[in-house]
């Protein structure tokens, strides 16, 4: 479904009871809200939660946002940074974050539960730092407080793709940053890359949510400040960002909870998928 938030067009779906507790995942960069598996959606919407989700501005369904002399093409993107220029960004993570509380705004949502993974996460700090007023609580998974560094655009960018490249690119991924202790097989791996590539595949619009990404500010000052119930998770295989960056998080949250995963990297699997439903169930009850 389409709906209007912070001026620009948003794909989102519902699950669980309309009366229910608010609760809305945030994906991480160039992912689409059909990567959340269901075992999440329904784990959450089971236990009564009102559970949004979304596709992230220029990925997905939803709305693109290039701007004027930005390029959203990698090799354009790389030129710039070899020249020694941090790549324009189209609009910023903030930006990003005002989408979710105009996504609030237009489903008439007050306050709500945010769980946010990767860049979702990074989205998710800076709800807490602006809008705390709109949250009742804050789950940061797998991210950062620090990614702006422009070292890390060789690994990031991304070129069209074929939909088996996709597919090869994506089970390589799951290979290299997978959740291990909670695989998934090479089969539904292919499938569920070949399943959101006909969905949507846009390169330079998830190009432009990594140019907002490595432009955001260093947050490590402003988590400190932070006054609401935070939950910090990370993988303890995350090989794309070390646990070690979570544990600088939930050290920088005033009383922030901290749960380090065995077994999970930088993917939420159907197999981890009750896992985690459970921490924050259990989390957000322990907040009553």
């Amino acid at each position: 479904m389409q709906i209007k938030a912070n001026g620009i067009m948003l794909e989102y779906e519902e699950y669980g009871p309309k009366d229910g507790v608010p609760l809305i995942l945030i994906r991480g960069l160039g992912t689409q809200l059909a990567h959340w598996p269901k075992e999440f959606m329904q784990g959450f919407s089971n236990l009564g939660y009102r559970t949004v989700i979304y596709d992230n501005r220029d990925v997905g369904l939803s709305q693109r946002c290039p701007a004027d002399g930005v390029s959203g093409k990698a090799q354009d993107i790389l030129a710039a940074a070899k020249a020694g220029d941090m790549p324009k960004a189209p609009y910023t993570a903030l930006d990003m974050a005002n989408d979710t509380i105009g996504l609030m705004d237009s489903l008439e949502i007050d306050k709500a539960h945010i769980f946010g993974i990767s860049m979702g996460g990074g989205i998710a700090q800076f709800l807490a730092i602006e809008h705390a007023d709109r949250l009742l609580s804050d789950t940061i998974v797998m991210t950062a407080a620090r990614l702006n560094d422009v070292s890390l655009l060789p690994q990031l960018v991304e070129y069209p793709q074929t939909r088996k490249e996709t597919q090869d690119s994506w089970l390589q991924g799951h290979n290299d940053w997978g959740s291990h202790g909670y695989p998934m097989s090479e089969e539904d791996i292919v499938d569920e890359a070949g399943e959101i590539w006909d969905r949507s595949h846009d390169s330079e619009g998830v190009n432009r949510q990594l140019l907002a990404i490595i432009s955001a500010p260093d947050r490590r000052e402003m988590l400190k400040s932070v006054d609401l119930p935070c939950f910090v998770i990370h993988g303890a295989i995350d090989t794309l960002l070390p646990p070690e960056l979570g544990r600088e998080i939930a050290a920088l949250i005033p009383n922030a909870k901290l749960e380090i995963v065995d077994g999970m990297g930088h993917v939420i699997t159907p197999l981890l998928a009750p896992v985690i439903v459970a921490m924050v169930d259990d989390f957000i009850k322990s907040l009553d």
